[in-house]
């Protein structure tokens, strides 16, 4: 099994729209979320990752098949100082449990240096189970974890919890 991670051009820009709109279905279970009268969900900040600096979208390919997708920025979730927050990561079904998006965080992470920070729901405890694996394995155990940290809502209402890591030394790389 080959795994990449591709960076999203300008030309693939629809390709990761409707990717989005897949994770959006998805994840709309854990935050009540509706579709808009064009029946889509829409993600805000889609045009500003070929619009604004220090945004970065990625394709998680398996044998050169879309898998999922990455978007890193550093646009931090909360007043801590960070230099990057995972935004959005999605591996599809088909391609779960398979260590494609262990694999995939990872050799995401492994690119940009630094503090980060990432936001969870709490209520999708398959995705609790997955970071609280990762990010303690590709850490050593070298993080902080808040949960219900403030001014963190979903669209229901529920605060998010929040990983904040430091990857400049001692986390495990995939490079």
């Amino acid at each position: 099994m080959k795994i990449d991670i591709i960076p999203v051009g300008l030309e693939d820009k629809e390709i990761l729209r409707n990717l989005l709109e897949k994770y959006d279905y998805e994840f709309s279970q854990y935050d009540d979320r509706d579709v808009n009268k064009l029946g889509l969900y829409g993600y805000d900040y889609l045009d500003n990752y070929w619009t604004e600096k220090n945004r970065w979208a990625f394709f998680i390919t398996v044998d050169d098949k879309l898998a999922g997708f990455s978007m890193v920025n550093d646009f931090p979730e909360t007043k801590e100082e960070t230099d990057y927050s995972l935004a959005e990561f999605f591996i599809m079904y088909k391609y779960r449990r398979m260590g494609v998006g262990k694999y995939a965080v990872k050799r995401v992470f492994d690119m940009f240096k630094g503090r980060w920070q990432l936001k969870r729901h709490p209520k999708n405890l398959a995705s609790v189970y997955f970071w609280d694996n990762v990010v303690s394995e590709y850490t050593n155990n070298n993080y902080r974890l808040v949960k219900a940290y403030p001014e963190t809502e979903y669209a229901d209402g529920t605060l998010g919890d929040i990983y904040f890591f430091d990857n400049l030394k001692g986390c495990e790389s995939y490079e």
